[in-house]
């Protein structure tokens, strides 16, 4: 009998860890300024920075994850399938306010990203215990089905990265900074494919 807790702790925990893997890979690919070089501190102050970036992207990625997360748990665990997602537009819904993101268009976005997401720790959390890796094999027959959905997942994040930058004016700052991320995220991902279906 599979344990849906200790499934649920090891999915989030591979999240997190992607997450952090996310931030650091964005951060350390930016180079340091002559200052770090030319001030005896500025190693602290830079790492202090790196570490407060690192946190504050996790947070972000997280959210919907974790919202996700829950609302997969909670249909496993008989939830009406409408009142998980109404619960999470509601909390994402506030989340955006509490960020000054409230856009309608961001909202959107980050309910096709939850709704993949849900079915996807369904999945998971449907498997029998094992690695992450192994709870990937279990829940998608073939590499192309797992490939099928991070597709999907892609999309849905990347609309969600424009709403940003729209709602930001669009900016090249921000975009150059959406896009670093998201060539990130594709690059742990196809490590993550290997990792999964080699």
């Amino acid at each position: 009998m599979r344990n849906d807790t200790k499934l649920k702790a090891l999915i989030l925990n591979e999240e997190e860890s992607f997450a952090r893997a996310v931030a650091l890979g964005v951060i350390v690919k930016r180079p340091p300024s002559a200052w770090h070089f030319l001030l005896p501190g500025m190693f602290l102050f830079d790492f202090l920075r790196r570490s407060s970036e690192t946190r504050r992207y996790s947070d972000l990625f997280l959210f919907p994850r974790r919202l996700a997360l829950d609302g997969a748990f909670d249909l496993l665990h008989g939830e009406e399938r409408d009142k998980v997602f109404l619960k999470a537009e509601e909390e994402i819904r506030g989340w955006l306010i509490t960020l000054k993101l409230d856009s309608e268009r961001l909202l959107r976005a980050h309910m096709s990203q939850v709704t993949l997401l849900v079915d996807h720790y369904t999945r998971l959390l449907r498997t029998e215990k094992g690695s992450y890796e192994g709870l990937i094999r279990q829940a998608y027959p073939t590499r192309e089905h797992y490939e099928t959905f991070l597709r999907e997942l892609t999309a849905a994040e990347r609309e969600v990265d424009q709403a940003v930058a729209a709602f930001h004016g669009g900016s090249d700052a921000i975009r150059q900074r959406l896009e670093a991320e998201q060539n990130q995220v594709e690059a742990l991902r196809k490590k993550e494919i290997l990792r999964s279906f080699e």
